[in-house]
């Protein structure tokens, strides 16, 4: 959080707390989100451990830049933000590293007298396996990070395009025309799936 705060040209402000307001800020204005936190997370990330180890990351950041906080304003946006730049400068991190195989349960698999030649191999079947025949759901996974991020934060937690614009750190014009491509890109994907629901 720090480090955004000065790429922006801005100090952080730090607030004087003692460790007993401290504590009282996490458990009352951080504690109640951590289940829409998670659920942001998993819709990011599209994997459970993935998204408990974000949130946890989110959370020690919030815990470990709580002085940056200004108590009574809105903590779950603030919260929002930090999960969003920690997914970003993950991806980031993944995106450079050669994908890693673990090469003994592959081997185990297939030298398993048990082994179904029928399966599939494909990992993705896991992440997606409790979304199968929600097309919704596989649609907007389907959606680029930016664009399913807008339609989440708007559609699915309610921000308003101001909150928004700070959580995603961008001008609230790119929020709202981010917002609408990805409603018209997503509003495509279900363009048969909506037909055969016997909509026009």
């Amino acid at each position: 959080m720090q480090e955004v705060l000065e790429k922006m040209g801005e100090k952080p402000k730090k607030f004087q707390y003692n460790r007993q307001d401290q504590l009282e800020i996490f458990e009352n204005e951080f504690l109640p989100h951590l289940d829409a936190m998670y659920n942001f997370a998993y819709r990011l990330t599209l994997d459970g451990d993935d998204a408990k180890d974000l949130v946890q990351d989110t959370y020690l950041k919030a815990y470990r830049f709580i002085k940056s906080f200004q108590k009574g304003t809105n903590s779950k946006a603030w919260l929002y933000r930090i999960l969003k730049n920690s997914f970003i400068n993950d991806f980031r991190k993944k995106s450079k590293e050669p994908a890693k195989v673990d090469y003994q349960e592959v081997e185990n698999f297939y030298n398993s007298d048990n082994v179904d030649e029928k399966k599939t191999v494909d990992l993705r079947i896991d992440a997606v396996k409790d979304m199968i025949g929600d097309e919704v759901s596989i649609a907007l996974n389907s959606l680029a990070v930016d664009f399913r991020t807008v339609i989440i934060l708007c559609d699915l937690e309610g921000f308003t395009y101001e909150e928004m614009a700070k959580i995603l750190d961008i001008p609230i014009g790119t929020v709202r025309s981010r917002l609408h491509r990805a409603r018209n890109l997503l509003k495509e994907k279900l363009k048969s799936y909506a037909s055969s629901m016997g909509y026009k």
